[in-house]
Formats: C-alpha cells, structure tokens, sequence
C-alpha cells in the first residue's frame, strides 16, 4: 500500500472541535522525573532545543523542588540558563516559595504549583492535607502574581479521576480544589489523570460540572496517562467540551514517583497523529518531533513506548 512520504494521516475535520490546540510538553520534567537514572544536564538541554525546534510552543522545562524528594531535577540552576534564550515559554514548577524564588533569580516567568484532589495523594505527595497544601500554594501564587503582568501561574491538580488509595473521586470534591485554585490566582488548571483510570464519560462528567461552576473551559487543560489505553479517547472527550489545551509527551516518558501505578503520560507524537487526522492545527512537525524522540529513546537505552514514534521510525520493540 502506498503511503505519503511520513505516513500523514488524510485529514477529516469533525464539528464541535477547537481549530487550534495548544500542547503543553511536559516530556523533559514530568517526563525525565521518573527516570530511573539521572539524565546529564546537557542532554536534558539538547531535547529541550529539540523539542522547540519541532514548533512546540509550551515546553515544560523542569522542576525547583528539594532535590532529595526528586533527584532527577536537581540540576534545575544548571539547566535553565542553557535553554532560557529559547523563543518559546518554558514554565516551571515551584513546589513552595522557596522553589519560587530561585525560578525568578533565574527570570522564570511561567510557573506551575502541583496540587491533589484527593487527601491521600496530597499526604504522600506533599505532606499535606489537600486544605494545608492550598494555603501553602495562596503565597506562592500571590507573590508570583506580583512579579508582573506577564508572570502566568498554572495550577496542576492530580487524581482528578481515580486514587491508588481512595478508588475513583467523587466529581464534587474536585470541582473543590479547582474553584480553589482559581481563587487563589492560578491562570489555567491541569486536570490530571494521575494513574490513567479514567474513561471518557468521566472525563465529560468532570469538565460539564466546572462549568456550572462556573469555571471557564479556556482556563482549563487535561493531563492523560495511557495506563490503560485511555488517553486519546479521554482527549478526544475534552476536545467535545472545548478544552483547547493538551498536556503530552514526547515519546511517552514518564509516569509519577509518588504514584507507583502511575505509567506513561500521553506520547506527543500519538496526540499530534490525532488531531492532524481531525484537521486540528497545533503548530508541530511531526517528523521532527518523532526524531527527537528517537534521540532521546538512544539516550535512554530503549525504545519508545509511542506507537507514532515506533510506526514512523521503525523502531525495535
């Protein structure tokens, strides 16, 4: 059978879908962090240049959390000088003030705090209580909101859909810590499916009680893992509610050290086949985004997990 040059999917635009969507890669921290063995600081740059130069335009760079509780960041003041002249946004995460203020000595002017919808994942997380966590969180926002009009500050919330500990989370106790976290100042919440359990009827269920909440779906991005398969179907479900905003990536890297059921995030490359297929534009190449991917899978000593990548570049399983 004949097939284009990349094996592009023909394609055929569906009704009631955004035009654009924005990906959110999180492939160098969210993904790097699970790593069982340090990334050198150099190559954790070269896949950040990379992945700006796939036309990527949101590239989470790393994180300025304590480097005992998540070693593979460690070298967060290394890193960032070495990518921060790129011309793209590369938000950080600040689990705390003091995480806060060393991203700003740095210029860092998108940040991110990590919060829970559930008390037993804010307790292994954090240490916290879900409430005790949010007050930590109110100075850090505040203060970070002070810097400037330009300082954008993205609240993550995990367990949105299902607990290791407490089985599937009531809608209401997420909507919650949401409305919470746009409270305190937060510009766009993540709505993360920590340990990929969630199915599409609750990811609708889940985005229709925010907005009689009055949260606005532009104000909102999800975050699948495909532990069971289900990250494309949960987008393809977001994409029907309006959600513009996709969490991925690149190559499927990583999973959660606090969530050990937790497996790899939604590849880039299968998000962007999707939506290219769905005649959505995200800005991306994916032929350049797959060979970055398979640079980083030489890098790490194994193949990627994304079926895209491993379609189009032939990779050994």
């Amino acid at each position: 059978m004949n097939t284009p040059e990349l094996g592009l999917p023909m394609p055929v635009p569906a009704e009631g879908l955004p035009a654009r969507v924005r990906i959110h890669e999180v492939g160098a921290r969210d993904g790097l962090q699970n790593e069982k063995a340090t990334v050198p600081t150099a190559v954790k740059a070269e896949f950040i240049r990379r992945l700006a130069g796939t036309g990527l335009t949101t590239i989470e760079a790393t994180s300025f959390v304590h480097p005992k509780w998540v070693p593979q960041l460690a070298d967060a003041e290394d890193l960032y000088p070495q990518i921060s002249d790129l011309p793209v946004s590369l938000p950080v995460l600040v689990p705390n003030e003091r995480g806060l203020d060393r991203a700003l000595a740095l210029g860092a002017r998108r940040v991110a705090v990590f919060a829970s919808a559930t008390e037993s994942f804010a307790k292994a997380n954090l240490n916290r209580t879900v409430d005790e966590s949010l007050a930590m969180f109110e100075p850090v926002v505040s203060r970070a909101k002070g810097e400037g009009d330009d300082v954008r500050v993205r609240g993550y919330l995990s367990m949105c859909f299902g607990d290791p500990w407490e089985g599937p989370v009531p809608v209401p106790q997420v909507v919650r810590v949401c409305r919470a976290l746009l409270d305190l100042g937060c510009d766009e919440l993540s709505l993360g499916d920590t340990i990929g359990v969630a199915t599409p009827g609750q990811v609708t269920a889940l985005l229709a009680a925010l907005a009689e909440a009055g949260v606005p779906v532009s104000a909102l991005g999800v975050h699948f893992h495909d532990t069971y398969g289900q990250a494309l179907a949960n987008t393809l479900a977001a994409l029907q509610q309006g959600v513009s905003t996709v969490d991925a990536s690149a190559g499927g890297l990583g999973g959660c050290p606090f969530a050990k059921s937790a497996t790899g995030n939604l590849a880039t490359e299968d998000l962007v086949w999707m939506l290219r297929g769905l005649g959505i534009d995200t800005g991306v190449d994916l032929g350049r985004l797959v060979a970055t991917s398979v640079w980083m899978a030489a890098h790490l000593g194994r193949p990627s997990p994304s079926r895209t990548v491993r379609a189009l570049s032939h990779q050994e399983s």
